[in-house]
């Protein structure tokens, strides 16, 4: 009897994998009325991946399993949401005057648990070249840093980060290139015959990429650049370049990036399953970098529902960052 009934499972479990290959054999990318292929949808890029790859990992782009997983449980932000999310002290004692480590905690963060995946291979960097991972800063980069390092501080709003002055998202999460951050990665796409829209849920970042159009006067260096788009079979491949000057440092918890106003930023975005979009770009400019790189971000469909960035409620904590520095100024 019991083996019968073993046998009886088994056989479920065969017609299940097998309507399940035959579905997924069986999907052709969804077209839209005008012949396009149809990207609309919410979409994340959450991940514990980083856009660089940890150096002790070398060259390995490709993990298994079990790799897999001991990396993500040795990730920051994993080991620290797990402590954040534990039961607190009710005796614990008040903060002291100046402690400011009452920020954001697990609550509020959704960086993503798992690392990325491509075609079942779990990556260590959505860098995929150079093969160590690594973002090919040229000298010029180093002392653009350096200087970025030098003029920036607390003497005016301008000195300080776009994402803190509610100019645009942090790091590089409205893109172009598109990566995730500490929270907030979802992306809403929106097409119509002659334009593809996204919408960063970050910052509400709203990028509107033209269809078979020139680019814009070199005068014309909006934020996010400017984007033009055309369709490769059902590849959506957009060029972004005149990116704005002062959006040229961007840096994130989980990322930094140097990206001159002179780059060219080449995106691909192809639908590769009902709830998959493989994200691809590849950055060039020969002053800040040594050679082309390109990476690969894997974006999932989600159910969730975008909402709206309120960026510091009205801007009210600038004020309150700067009066910090003055009031630090005249306790030295």
């Amino acid at each position: 009897m019991q083996n019968c009934i073993y046998y009886r499972n088994f056989l479920w479990f065969l017609l299940g994998f097998s309507a399940f290959s035959q579905a997924q054999t069986n999907w052709q990318v969804p077209i839209t009325s005008y012949g396009h292929p149809n990207l609309q949808g919410v979409w994340t890029s959450a991940s514990v991946t980083t856009l660089e790859r940890d150096k002790a990992l070398g060259e390995t782009l490709v993990v298994g399993v079990e790799e897999a997983r001991r990396l993500e449980q040795q990730s920051a932000l994993n080991v620290l949401t797990e402590a954040d999310s534990a039961p607190s002290d009710p005796d614990r004692l008040p903060p002291t005057d100046g402690d400011t480590d009452a920020g954001y905690n697990a609550f509020w963060i959704d960086p993503g648990t798992r690392l990325a995946e491509i075609d079942g291979d779990y990556r260590t960097s959505f860098i995929v070249n150079p093969e160590d991972g690594q973002i090919p800063y040229s000298a010029a980069a180093g002392i653009a840093f350096f200087q970025y390092g030098q003029d920036s501080g607390y003497d005016g709003p301008e000195q300080r980060p776009l994402g803190e002055r509610c100019m645009v998202g942090f790091g590089s999460s409205g893109g172009p290139p598109m990566l995730p951050v500490l929270y907030n990665n979802n992306y809403q796409i929106v097409q119509n015959k002659n334009y593809v829209l996204i919408l960063a849920e970050m910052n509400h970042d709203a990028r509107i990429i033209r269809l078979n159009d020139e680019h814009m006067n070199d005068a014309f260096q909006p934020w996010l650049g400017d984007s033009v788009g055309y369709w490769d079979k059902n590849t959506l491949v957009v060029e972004t370049i005149n990116f704005h000057p002062q959006q040229s440092f961007r840096f994130a918890i989980k990322h930094s990036l140097y990206l001159p106003q002179t780059a060219k930023v080449t995106e691909r975005f192809t639908r590769t399953g009902q709830e998959r979009i493989l994200y691809e770009f590849t950055v060039e400019d020969s002053g800040a970098y040594t050679q082309p790189w390109a990476a690969e971000i894997p974006f999932r469909k989600t159910d969730n529902s975008m909402y709206e960035y309120a960026c510091h409620e009205g801007n009210y904590a600038l004020p309150g960052i700067l009066a910090g520095a003055r009031r630090e100024e005249t306790s030295k």
